[in-house]
């Protein structure tokens, strides 16, 4: 797995970068030498935040937690992409390399087999801009909100960032 670290406003030591390549290095069972882990270390008011993203034949986990240190941060964030990956092992079996998940791994608190229910709701797409569909997206009082941009004619998604800044979700055109 090729690992990137990305570090924000702060100093990280090289002991850090090493436990980090370590507590990711457990992954490797699941994925090929094409995973790629993107690890970035920042800090909020007075806890460490760390983020870590595991792409994947077109599939991402990911995983962000706040703690007093990146050693207790780093913990959680591999239990919680684990957990990801436990609860979903059946289907991501058929996308990743076979006999990823024959190591047994403890199923404590998820289900074999999780079927989604799936609601599908019916609605026409009217252009607008993004600062339109932010608009709208509060007045539903939802937390995101697909709209075809005005401009481009790409149908987009606007959403609610934790920090309370909008994100917006653009379709690229590389495949």
């Amino acid at each position: 797995m090729k690992i990137t670290t990305i570090v924000r406003q702060i100093n990280v030591t090289e002991d850090l970068k090493t436990l980090v390549e370590k507590k990711l290095s457990k992954f490797d069972k699941f994925f090929t030498d094409e995973a790629e882990a993107y690890v970035t270390f920042s800090k909020k008011k007075n806890k460490e935040s760390l983020e870590v993203t595991i792409s994947y034949s077109g599939t991402l986990f990911r995983s962000e937690t706040e703690d007093d240190t990146f050693n207790n941060a780093l913990d959680r964030c591999t239990e919680n992409i684990e957990r990801q990956i436990r609860k979903n092992k059946t289907r991501l079996e058929r996308r990743f390399r076979q006999g990823a998940f024959s190591v047994d791994v403890p199923n404590d608190d998820i289900e074999e087999e999780a079927e989604f229910n799936i609601r599908t709701k019916t609605f026409s797409f009217k252009p607008m801009s993004p600062e339109e569909a932010i608009l709208q997206m509060n007045l539903l009082g939802h937390k995101f909100f697909v709209f075809v941009d005005s401009d481009s004619s790409d149908t987009c998604v606007v959403y609610k960032r934790d920090d309370g800044a909008y994100g917006l979700i653009v379709p690229s055109d590389d495949e």
